[in-house]
């Protein structure tokens, strides 16, 4: 027996079972994993922390940050010295902004298209897009409808899914223009979302970002129960709430579902939710991404002037970064995938693939790793998807109103359900807190 049952144990479970603990409520806290973190998740390459899942952090990501600091865990910036790489249409360039060294007429386009998707996002409210005057009309519609119906040009196009792909996990076929607006808008702009020095991309933990979800479950103790995926929430007539696992059942006087919403299809819930939340669950799919990281003896690309940053036209591997600990090595490649290529391939096929998209960009000597490591996120048994929702059109302006809509004393969290830095840990610590606040009052409501 508890006040709140907490179902989920990432980063927005454990904030908002931190702080219910704080505002003196008790709290257990149910992960179906046997690990903590949910899409933070931190493995060991030649002997380095590296982050399969959630990496970075930056520049008014408050909430994560403070976080952070609260508990000790220390962030470094994310290396960018040096020229970045473009694999583009067979050939290798270098360049140094945020927008690749293409042709006047290829950029031209890009800030044309950029200043068109900015203007658009001006118009719709982050916390209730279906409410913009132009809802129905950017819903019915893709990314990739609209960028054709602008007449975006071959590069832009390819650019923005490249964008897709490493944002939500998908292409922009499959993506709502409502929703990749207000994502968007939620991230302070393209820039913001993009960016490495001022961005979404500026810092990292050296020790992996899964360290903050286990110093916040450290602090919870016996309250965290792993291994015990949740079945069933029953809503009693005396106003508990019954969760049920198959170790066992746990009761609380409200309960806080912190988990993607396509995964809440997967609980049992007597009674019924409204239909609404039902097909909510149905319409709100998680994208597929993966990662590929690569040890070497040094960062040598770093002695031929090269940042480690790369775009490529040419999967599976289409985003690296540089996430060595130091000059000194080893060198850490990361690299993100395409996971409709990448997930389906045998693992000594997948490294093959990959180490040869890095040589490619790199050159012969980033094909002979010290060590390698993938994670295809889409392929996990238990909730699998990442790194975020990919909303198809009419999803938001359907079903976007029940997203974190309480149904009784049942509240709703993940970074899914967030106004600010919606898909990234930031937006799912404020989640958490939010529905922490939300049960809080329902709690002092009933008392």
């Amino acid at each position: 027996m508890a006040d709140v049952v907490v179902v989920g144990a990432g980063f927005a479970g454990l904030s908002a079972a931190r702080e219910l603990t704080r505002l003196g409520h008790d709290v257990v806290v149910l992960e179906g994993r046997d690990r903590v973190g949910g899409r933070s998740y931190t493995a060991d390459l030649a002997g380095v922390p590296v982050d399969l899942g959630a990496t970075f952090v930056g520049p008014t990501q408050d909430a994560v940050l403070a976080l952070a600091a609260e508990l000790g865990c220390e962030s470094v910036p994310t290396y960018g010295r040096g020229k970045n790489l473009i694999r583009w249409r067979g050939r290798v360039r270098s360049y140094r902004s945020t927008i690749p060294r293409l042709s006047i007429i290829e950029l031209l386009d890009v800030s044309r298209i950029q200043w068109r998707f900015d203007r658009i996002s001006k118009k719709v409210p982050v916390a209730e897009p279906w409410a913009s005057p132009i809802a129905a009309d950017l819903d019915a519609i893709s990314l990739d409808d609209w960028l054709r119906s602008v007449h975006a040009g071959a590069s832009t196009r390819d650019l923005m899914a490249i964008m897709a792909r490493v944002t939500w996990g998908c292409e922009p076929r499959a993506v709502s223009l409502l929703h990749a607006v207000r994502y968007v808008k939620a991230a302070g702009g393209l820039g913001r979302m993009l960016d490495v020095e001022g961005g979404a991309q500026q810092d990292r933990f050296p020790a992996g970002t899964q360290q903050i979800a286990v110093r916040m479950a450290d602090e919870l103790g016996d309250r965290v129960v792993l291994g015990a995926p949740v079945q069933r929430i029953e809503r009693r007539p005396d106003s508990t709430l019954t969760v049920a696992t198959a170790g066992g059942e746990f009761s609380g006087r409200a309960v806080v579902v912190a988990i993607p919403p396509a995964h809440r299809a997967g609980i049992e819930f007597e009674p019924a939710l409204p239909p609404e939340h039902r097909e909510l669950a149905r319409h709100w799919p998680q994208g597929r991404l993966s990662k590929a990281y690569a040890a070497y003896q040094t960062p040598f690309w770093r002695d031929h002037g090269h940042s480690g940053e790369a775009l490529s036209d040419e999967g599976p591997v289409f985003i690296t970064f540089d996430v060595s600990p130091g000059p000194a090595g080893p060198g850490i490649l990361l690299g993100f995938t395409d996971a409709n290529v990448f997930d389906s391939l045998p693992g000594e096929k997948r490294r093959e693939v990959a180490l040869a998209g890095f040589a490619a960009l790199f050159g012969d000597a980033a094909a002979h790793p010290l060590d390698y490591l993938d994670h295809c996120w889409g392929t996990e048994q238990f909730a699998p998807g990442g790194p975020t929702a990919a909303v198809p059109p009419g999803s938001w302006t359907r079903h976007g109103r029940w997203l974190r809509a309480p149904v009784d004393a049942i509240f709703w969290a993940g970074t899914e359900t967030a106004d600010e830095w919606t898909g990234f840990l930031d937006g799912a610590v404020r989640s958490g807190m939010r529905a922490a606040a939300e049960a809080h009052q329902e709690l002092i409501r009933r008392s």
